[in-house]
């Protein structure tokens, strides 16, 4: 199957906010926008937030091996140059991200993971595999 970008749309409770921490803290680019929706471009995939008023996502964890992790997440899959330049750049006080885990120790798939929230509450993770053909690997 060809590589192709995928295009997620997501509520938000801020446009302004949602764009600061997507263009200021993780460093994406904005495409088209108005006062009630925003195109994010985050690493060649297009993310829509639109304004909404309160939602939420019931089931909201769950056990990876040892690891507890949100069940509704998404993120992006880069190498691992640029994960380790956002881990530095996002491991500080002044951002919330959960310890950096790594899944799958050993074994196939073997990858590294971290996590931060957005103004929302979306959790967005990084990842990281030390070998990336094995990314569907069974």
């Amino acid at each position: 199957m060809e590589h192709a970008p995928f295009h997620m749309s997501l509520p938000c409770y801020s446009i302004s906010k949602t764009r600061a921490f997507y263009v200021d803290v993780i460093g994406a680019e904005i495409g088209r926008n108005s006062t009630r929706w925003l195109d994010v471009n985050l690493f060649g995939n297009q993310i829509t937030f639109t304004k909404s008023g309160e939602f939420n996502f019931v089931f909201r964890a769950y056990k990876f091996g040892d690891t507890v992790l949100p069940s509704f997440h998404f993120g992006v899959i880069v190498d691992s140059d640029t994960w380790e330049r956002m881990y530095k750049k996002l491991n500080t006080p002044e951002y919330e991200l959960t310890t950096e885990v790594t899944f799958l120790k050993d074994k196939t798939g073997e990858h590294r993971s971290f996590f931060i929230q957005d103004p929302s509450g979306h959790s967005l993770e990084f990842k990281t595999f030390n070998d990336q053909s094995e990314m569907f690997a069974e």
